[in-house]
Protein backbone atom coordinates (compact mmCIF):
# COMPACT_ATOMS: atom_id res chain seq x y z
CA UNK A 1 0.00 0.00 0.00
CA UNK A 2 2.80 2.30 0.13
CA UNK A 3 2.95 3.31 -3.05
CA UNK A 4 -0.24 3.67 -3.16
CA UNK A 5 -0.72 5.80 -0.66
CA UNK A 6 2.30 7.80 -2.00
CA UNK A 7 0.57 8.24 -5.47
CA UNK A 8 -2.57 9.69 -3.08
CA UNK A 9 -0.73 11.77 -1.35
CA UNK A 10 1.50 13.46 -4.34
CA UNK A 11 -1.84 13.95 -6.04
CA UNK A 12 -3.68 15.67 -3.30
CA UNK A 13 -0.91 17.87 -3.35
CA UNK A 14 -1.00 19.05 -6.49
CA UNK A 15 1.91 16.67 -7.62
CA UNK A 16 4.58 18.25 -4.95
CA UNK A 17 6.83 15.65 -4.95
CA UNK A 18 8.88 16.90 -2.30
CA UNK A 19 6.00 17.90 -0.22
CA UNK A 20 4.74 14.11 0.51
CA UNK A 21 7.68 13.46 2.90
CA UNK A 22 5.83 16.14 5.38
CA UNK A 23 2.45 14.69 5.28
CA UNK A 24 2.14 11.25 7.49
CA UNK A 25 -0.41 8.51 6.87
CA UNK A 26 -0.52 6.74 10.47
CA UNK A 27 -2.17 6.24 13.82
CA UNK A 28 0.58 5.89 15.56
CA UNK A 29 0.60 9.27 18.00
CA UNK A 30 4.68 8.77 18.63
CA UNK A 31 5.71 9.22 15.15
CA UNK A 32 3.47 12.52 14.12
CA UNK A 33 5.82 15.26 15.48
CA UNK A 34 8.32 13.86 12.33
CA UNK A 35 5.82 15.67 10.42
CA UNK A 36 4.33 18.83 9.58
CA UNK A 37 0.61 17.47 8.61
CA UNK A 38 -1.00 13.19 9.88
CA UNK A 39 -3.79 12.38 8.21
CA UNK A 40 -5.13 9.61 10.18
CA UNK A 41 -6.41 6.16 8.58
CA UNK A 42 -9.21 4.95 9.13
CA UNK A 43 -7.86 1.79 8.76
CA UNK A 44 -10.27 0.39 5.47
CA UNK A 45 -8.12 1.20 2.70
CA UNK A 46 -6.48 -2.13 1.11
CA UNK A 47 -8.94 -4.12 3.32
CA UNK A 48 -12.35 -3.74 2.47
CA UNK A 49 -14.51 -0.84 0.84
CA UNK A 50 -16.85 1.33 2.88
CA UNK A 51 -18.52 4.75 2.09
CA UNK A 52 -16.36 7.90 3.45
CA UNK A 53 -16.91 10.33 5.83
CA UNK A 54 -17.33 13.59 4.02
CA UNK A 55 -18.12 15.40 7.17
CA UNK A 56 -15.79 18.88 6.56
CA UNK A 57 -12.39 18.16 7.85
CA UNK A 58 -10.82 20.50 10.95
CA UNK A 59 -7.18 20.20 10.98
CA UNK A 60 -6.38 19.83 14.87
CA UNK A 61 -2.94 21.61 16.19
CA UNK A 62 -0.50 19.03 18.55
CA UNK A 63 2.70 20.18 19.04
CA UNK A 64 4.36 21.29 15.61
CA UNK A 65 1.98 19.08 13.70
CA UNK A 66 -1.82 19.30 11.92
CA UNK A 67 -3.44 16.49 12.48
CA UNK A 68 -6.18 15.74 10.33
CA UNK A 69 -8.58 12.95 11.50
CA UNK A 70 -11.05 12.67 8.28
CA UNK A 71 -9.29 9.55 6.04
CA UNK A 72 -8.35 12.21 3.34
CA UNK A 73 -6.39 9.47 1.36
CA UNK A 74 -9.01 7.12 1.76
CA UNK A 75 -11.63 9.11 0.40
CA UNK A 76 -9.51 10.22 -2.64
CA UNK A 77 -8.78 6.46 -3.43
CA UNK A 78 -12.58 5.92 -3.34
CA UNK A 79 -13.74 9.02 -5.57
CA UNK A 80 -10.57 8.79 -8.17
CA UNK A 81 -10.70 4.69 -8.65
CA UNK A 82 -14.39 4.53 -8.61
CA UNK A 83 -14.79 1.97 -5.61
CA UNK A 84 -18.49 3.40 -5.17
CA UNK A 85 -19.53 1.65 -8.00
CA UNK A 86 -18.31 -1.68 -6.23
CA UNK A 87 -20.38 -1.16 -3.01
CA UNK A 88 -23.44 0.31 -5.46
CA UNK A 89 -25.33 -1.86 -7.62
CA UNK A 90 -28.03 0.53 -9.37
CA UNK A 91 -28.21 0.89 -12.48
CA UNK A 92 -30.15 2.72 -14.83
CA UNK A 93 -31.69 0.81 -18.06
CA UNK A 94 -27.90 1.50 -20.20
CA UNK A 95 -26.37 0.05 -17.26
CA UNK A 96 -24.61 3.38 -16.01
CA UNK A 97 -23.98 4.77 -13.13
CA UNK A 98 -25.64 7.29 -12.82
CA UNK A 99 -25.75 10.74 -9.95
CA UNK A 100 -28.83 9.94 -8.40
CA UNK A 101 -27.09 6.60 -7.43
CA UNK A 102 -24.13 7.83 -5.84
CA UNK A 103 -23.00 9.37 -2.45
CA UNK A 104 -22.36 12.73 -4.17
CA UNK A 105 -26.28 12.89 -5.25
CA UNK A 106 -27.74 15.56 -7.65
CA UNK A 107 -27.14 18.40 -5.41
CA UNK A 108 -24.57 20.39 -4.41
CA UNK A 109 -21.59 17.97 -3.90
CA UNK A 110 -21.40 17.71 -7.67
CA UNK A 111 -21.05 21.20 -7.89
CA UNK A 112 -17.33 21.37 -6.09
CA UNK A 113 -14.33 18.54 -6.33
CA UNK A 114 -14.18 17.80 -2.98
CA UNK A 115 -10.75 16.49 -3.72
CA UNK A 116 -9.28 19.94 -4.87
CA UNK A 117 -10.63 21.37 -1.96
CA UNK A 118 -8.84 19.15 0.75
CA UNK A 119 -5.25 19.49 -1.63
CA UNK A 120 -5.48 23.28 -0.84
CA UNK A 121 -6.15 22.79 2.77
CA UNK A 122 -3.16 20.50 2.54
CA UNK A 123 -1.25 23.25 0.92
CA UNK A 124 -2.09 25.82 2.99
CA UNK A 125 -0.90 23.88 6.15
CA UNK A 126 2.66 23.15 4.74
CA UNK A 127 2.63 26.98 3.55
CA UNK A 128 3.17 25.76 0.30
CA UNK A 129 1.70 28.15 -2.90
CA UNK A 130 -1.88 27.43 -4.05
CA UNK A 131 -2.31 26.13 -7.33
CA UNK A 132 -2.34 28.73 -10.11
CA UNK A 133 -6.02 29.78 -11.23
CA UNK A 134 -6.16 28.65 -14.36
CA UNK A 135 -7.03 25.88 -16.33
CA UNK A 136 -3.85 23.25 -17.18
CA UNK A 137 -6.10 22.27 -20.72
CA UNK A 138 -9.20 22.61 -21.97
CA UNK A 139 -10.65 20.18 -24.08
CA UNK A 140 -13.71 20.66 -26.36
CA UNK A 141 -14.79 17.51 -27.42
CA UNK A 142 -17.47 16.30 -30.14
CA UNK A 143 -19.28 12.50 -30.10
CA UNK A 144 -19.76 12.04 -33.42
CA UNK A 145 -22.94 9.27 -33.44
CA UNK A 146 -23.47 10.74 -36.91
CA UNK A 147 -21.71 12.47 -39.64
CA UNK A 148 -24.91 12.82 -41.52
CA UNK A 149 -28.59 12.01 -40.82
CA UNK A 150 -29.93 11.71 -44.72
CA UNK A 151 -26.83 11.77 -46.72
CA UNK A 152 -27.23 7.55 -47.31
CA UNK A 153 -29.87 5.73 -48.56
CA UNK A 154 -31.43 4.59 -45.41
CA UNK A 155 -31.45 8.14 -43.69
CA UNK A 156 -32.89 9.40 -46.73
CA UNK A 157 -35.84 7.07 -47.22
CA UNK A 158 -36.52 7.56 -42.89
CA UNK A 159 -36.54 11.29 -43.73
CA UNK A 160 -38.69 11.28 -46.64
CA UNK A 161 -40.91 8.66 -44.75
CA UNK A 162 -41.55 11.58 -41.84
CA UNK A 163 -42.40 14.11 -44.86
CA UNK A 164 -38.91 15.96 -44.33
CA UNK A 165 -38.74 15.57 -48.27
CA UNK A 166 -36.84 19.11 -48.96
CA UNK A 167 -34.32 18.75 -46.25
CA UNK A 168 -33.46 14.86 -47.12
CA UNK A 169 -32.99 15.46 -50.71
CA UNK A 170 -30.56 18.06 -50.35
CA UNK A 171 -29.07 16.30 -47.93
CA UNK A 172 -28.66 13.68 -50.06
CA UNK A 173 -27.33 15.62 -52.80
CA UNK A 174 -24.76 17.49 -51.31
CA UNK A 175 -23.86 16.22 -47.49
CA UNK A 176 -22.80 19.93 -46.57
CA UNK A 177 -26.83 20.45 -46.43
CA UNK A 178 -26.94 17.46 -44.01
CA UNK A 179 -28.31 18.92 -40.70
CA UNK A 180 -26.21 16.63 -38.43
CA UNK A 181 -22.77 17.72 -40.49
CA UNK A 182 -22.02 20.78 -38.46
CA UNK A 183 -18.52 20.66 -38.63
CA UNK A 184 -17.58 23.76 -40.98
CA UNK A 185 -19.49 25.70 -38.57
CA UNK A 186 -17.83 23.76 -35.40
CA UNK A 187 -14.36 24.17 -36.56
CA UNK A 188 -14.78 28.09 -36.64
CA UNK A 189 -16.43 28.01 -33.37
CA UNK A 190 -13.75 26.37 -31.95
CA UNK A 191 -10.80 28.04 -33.38
CA UNK A 192 -11.55 31.08 -31.40
CA UNK A 193 -9.79 29.47 -28.67
CA UNK A 194 -6.75 28.99 -30.63
CA UNK A 195 -4.84 31.55 -29.13
CA UNK A 196 -5.09 31.22 -26.21
CA UNK A 197 -2.64 31.07 -23.21
CA UNK A 198 -2.86 27.71 -22.23
CA UNK A 199 -3.23 24.48 -24.37
CA UNK A 200 -6.87 24.00 -26.10
CA UNK A 201 -7.47 20.85 -27.70
CA UNK A 202 -10.28 20.36 -30.08
CA UNK A 203 -11.31 15.79 -29.87
CA UNK A 204 -13.65 14.46 -32.04
CA UNK A 205 -14.57 10.77 -30.71
CA UNK A 206 -15.36 8.91 -33.82
CA UNK A 207 -17.60 5.47 -33.45
CA UNK A 208 -15.91 2.12 -34.61
CA UNK A 209 -18.86 -0.31 -34.17
CA UNK A 210 -20.78 -2.91 -35.95
CA UNK A 211 -23.82 -0.26 -36.53
CA UNK A 212 -27.16 -2.08 -34.99
CA UNK A 213 -29.31 -1.21 -32.09
CA UNK A 214 -27.76 1.34 -29.96
CA UNK A 215 -25.02 1.88 -32.38
CA UNK A 216 -26.54 2.72 -35.01
CA UNK A 217 -25.52 4.28 -37.64
CA UNK A 218 -22.50 3.57 -38.40
CA UNK A 219 -20.64 5.63 -40.52
CA UNK A 220 -18.48 4.10 -43.16
CA UNK A 221 -15.20 4.11 -42.21
CA UNK A 222 -13.43 3.34 -45.82
CA UNK A 223 -15.86 5.60 -47.22
CA UNK A 224 -14.99 9.79 -48.81
CA UNK A 225 -17.25 11.10 -46.54
CA UNK A 226 -15.20 9.95 -43.31
CA UNK A 227 -11.79 10.25 -44.74
CA UNK A 228 -12.76 14.01 -46.22
CA UNK A 229 -14.05 14.60 -42.66
CA UNK A 230 -11.19 13.31 -40.87
CA UNK A 231 -8.65 15.37 -43.13
CA UNK A 232 -10.43 18.64 -42.25
CA UNK A 233 -10.52 17.90 -38.84
CA UNK A 234 -7.07 16.97 -38.98
CA UNK A 235 -6.16 20.05 -41.10
CA UNK A 236 -7.46 22.20 -38.57
CA UNK A 237 -5.59 20.89 -35.42
CA UNK A 238 -7.94 18.54 -33.84
CA UNK A 239 -7.30 15.06 -33.23
CA UNK A 240 -9.51 12.22 -33.56
CA UNK A 241 -10.04 9.61 -30.66
CA UNK A 242 -12.46 6.11 -30.29
CA UNK A 243 -15.99 6.37 -29.61
CA UNK A 244 -16.48 2.55 -28.23
CA UNK A 245 -19.24 0.58 -29.06
CA UNK A 246 -22.40 0.53 -26.48
CA UNK A 247 -21.66 -3.13 -26.56
CA UNK A 248 -18.35 -4.15 -25.91
CA UNK A 249 -15.14 -2.20 -25.27
CA UNK A 250 -13.85 -3.82 -28.34
CA UNK A 251 -12.43 -2.30 -31.86
CA UNK A 252 -13.82 -4.36 -34.92
CA UNK A 253 -10.33 -3.14 -36.53
CA UNK A 254 -7.40 -0.50 -36.50
CA UNK A 255 -8.39 3.00 -38.81
CA UNK A 256 -5.86 4.92 -39.66
CA UNK A 257 -7.78 8.48 -38.93
CA UNK A 258 -8.53 6.92 -35.01
CA UNK A 259 -5.92 7.22 -32.11
CA UNK A 260 -7.26 4.56 -30.18
CA UNK A 261 -5.38 5.83 -27.34
CA UNK A 262 -8.01 8.61 -26.49
CA UNK A 263 -11.36 6.70 -26.03
CA UNK A 264 -15.14 7.85 -24.57
CA UNK A 265 -17.85 5.62 -24.66
CA UNK A 266 -20.97 5.62 -26.35
CA UNK A 267 -23.78 6.73 -23.91
CA UNK A 268 -21.31 7.25 -21.60
CA UNK A 269 -21.35 3.38 -20.49
CA UNK A 270 -18.03 3.21 -18.90
CA UNK A 271 -18.59 0.55 -16.05
CA UNK A 272 -15.41 -0.94 -13.90
CA UNK A 273 -14.86 -3.92 -16.32
CA UNK A 274 -15.10 -1.43 -19.59
CA UNK A 275 -12.48 0.19 -17.65
CA UNK A 276 -10.10 -2.59 -16.91
CA UNK A 277 -10.94 -4.01 -20.97
CA UNK A 278 -10.01 -0.60 -22.46
CA UNK A 279 -6.83 -0.19 -19.80
CA UNK A 280 -5.50 -3.48 -20.89
CA UNK A 281 -6.19 -2.26 -24.99
CA UNK A 282 -3.65 0.30 -24.77
CA UNK A 283 -6.15 3.61 -24.03
CA UNK A 284 -3.70 6.02 -22.69
CA UNK A 285 -6.55 8.68 -21.98
CA UNK A 286 -10.68 8.33 -21.36
CA UNK A 287 -12.61 11.13 -21.58
CA UNK A 288 -15.86 9.51 -20.20
CA UNK A 289 -15.87 10.30 -16.45
CA UNK A 290 -19.14 12.15 -15.43
CA UNK A 291 -22.52 10.87 -15.34
CA UNK A 292 -25.33 11.02 -17.82
CA UNK A 293 -28.02 12.47 -16.08
CA UNK A 294 -26.01 15.59 -14.02
CA UNK A 295 -22.90 17.60 -14.64
CA UNK A 296 -20.59 17.96 -12.54
CA UNK A 297 -17.67 16.46 -10.99
CA UNK A 298 -18.24 12.55 -11.00
CA UNK A 299 -14.31 11.96 -10.02
CA UNK A 300 -14.25 15.12 -7.36
CA UNK A 301 -11.55 16.66 -9.13
CA UNK A 302 -11.14 18.47 -11.96
CA UNK A 303 -7.63 17.47 -12.77
CA UNK A 304 -6.74 14.43 -14.84
CA UNK A 305 -5.64 11.75 -12.82
CA UNK A 306 -4.33 7.88 -13.59
CA UNK A 307 -7.29 5.40 -12.70
CA UNK A 308 -6.37 3.18 -9.63
CA UNK A 309 -7.93 -0.46 -10.83
CA UNK A 310 -10.36 -0.68 -7.07
CA UNK A 311 -10.23 -4.19 -7.39
CA UNK A 312 -6.66 -4.95 -7.85
CA UNK A 313 -5.13 -1.47 -6.36
CA UNK A 314 -2.85 -1.06 -9.47
CA UNK A 315 -2.10 2.54 -10.69
CA UNK A 316 -2.91 2.16 -14.27
CA UNK A 317 -1.37 3.85 -17.00
CA UNK A 318 -4.36 5.21 -17.63
CA UNK A 319 -5.61 8.99 -17.52
CA UNK A 320 -9.07 10.13 -16.35
CA UNK A 321 -10.20 13.39 -17.76
CA UNK A 322 -13.21 14.81 -15.90
CA UNK A 323 -16.47 15.10 -17.85
CA UNK A 324 -17.56 18.25 -16.25
CA UNK A 325 -20.46 18.91 -19.17
CA UNK A 326 -22.35 17.42 -21.71
CA UNK A 327 -24.90 19.09 -24.03
CA UNK A 328 -27.77 16.17 -23.65
CA UNK A 329 -27.34 16.54 -19.84
CA UNK A 330 -28.05 20.01 -19.22
CA UNK A 331 -31.03 20.33 -21.65
CA UNK A 332 -32.77 16.83 -22.47
CA UNK A 333 -36.11 16.71 -19.63
CA UNK A 334 -34.56 13.28 -19.07
CA UNK A 335 -31.60 14.63 -17.04
CA UNK A 336 -31.88 18.01 -15.78
CA UNK A 337 -33.75 19.60 -18.50
CA UNK A 338 -32.60 23.41 -18.25
CA UNK A 339 -33.88 26.31 -20.21
CA UNK A 340 -30.43 28.09 -21.98
CA UNK A 341 -30.27 30.71 -19.22
CA UNK A 342 -30.17 28.21 -16.14
CA UNK A 343 -27.70 25.89 -18.40
CA UNK A 344 -25.28 28.89 -18.89
CA UNK A 345 -25.15 29.27 -15.49
CA UNK A 346 -24.33 25.61 -14.66
CA UNK A 347 -21.71 25.74 -17.09
CA UNK A 348 -20.25 29.01 -15.98
CA UNK A 349 -20.37 27.85 -12.09
CA UNK A 350 -18.42 24.39 -12.91
CA UNK A 351 -15.89 26.10 -15.72
CA UNK A 352 -15.05 28.90 -13.14
CA UNK A 353 -14.82 25.47 -10.34
CA UNK A 354 -12.76 24.12 -12.39
CA UNK A 355 -10.39 26.92 -13.20
CA UNK A 356 -10.04 28.32 -9.63
CA UNK A 357 -8.56 24.53 -8.60
CA UNK A 358 -6.00 25.08 -11.74
CA UNK A 359 -8.29 22.00 -13.80
CA UNK A 360 -9.05 21.26 -17.12
CA UNK A 361 -12.83 22.29 -18.17
CA UNK A 362 -13.73 18.71 -20.30
CA UNK A 363 -16.86 19.73 -22.49
CA UNK A 364 -18.87 17.57 -24.29
CA UNK A 365 -21.53 18.90 -27.21
CA UNK A 366 -21.88 16.44 -30.48
CA UNK A 367 -22.21 17.72 -33.87
CA UNK A 368 -25.61 16.68 -33.87
CA UNK A 369 -27.03 19.08 -31.48
CA UNK A 370 -26.84 21.97 -32.79
CA UNK A 371 -29.78 22.18 -35.33
CA UNK A 372 -32.11 25.73 -35.28
CA UNK A 373 -34.69 23.74 -32.89
CA UNK A 374 -31.60 23.42 -30.67
CA UNK A 375 -30.55 26.43 -28.11
CA UNK A 376 -26.77 24.92 -28.26
CA UNK A 377 -26.61 26.48 -31.50
CA UNK A 378 -26.17 29.43 -29.43
CA UNK A 379 -24.98 28.36 -25.50
CA UNK A 380 -22.11 26.85 -27.45
CA UNK A 381 -20.57 30.02 -28.69
CA UNK A 382 -21.31 31.85 -25.49
CA UNK A 383 -19.40 29.02 -23.72
CA UNK A 384 -16.69 29.88 -25.81
CA UNK A 385 -17.03 33.29 -25.66
CA UNK A 386 -17.42 32.98 -21.92
CA UNK A 387 -14.18 31.79 -21.37
CA UNK A 388 -11.71 34.20 -23.87
CA UNK A 389 -13.41 36.42 -21.50
CA UNK A 390 -12.66 35.09 -18.14
CA UNK A 391 -8.85 34.24 -19.90
CA UNK A 392 -8.76 38.33 -20.58
CA UNK A 393 -9.63 39.36 -16.98
CA UNK A 394 -7.20 36.85 -15.56
CA UNK A 395 -4.20 37.77 -17.21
Amino acid sequence: MGDLVRFIIEFLLYRNKEAVQWVGYTEDESNWQQYKVVIVPCGQLGKRLVMPDLTEPHPERIGDTWVIRTDLVYNTFFFISRAEEILVRERDEHDRFLARHSLLGEGERLMTPLIDEWGKMLLKLLGLPMPKQQPSAIYLTHDVDSIARYHCIKGFLGGVKRGRYQQAIAAFRDIKQDPDYTFPWLIKQDATLSQMPYPVYPLYFMKDTIGYGFDYPQYNLDGHDFHYLAFKLMKAGAQIGWHSSYYNAFSRRPNVAINYSFHRSHFLRCSLEWMEQISHQGVMHDYSMGFADRAGFRLQTARPVQWINPYTYEITSMVLHPLILMDVTLSEDRYMGLNQEDAFTVCKTLIDKSWQMGGEPNLLWHNSNFGEESYHRTLYPDLLEYIQQKTLLTK
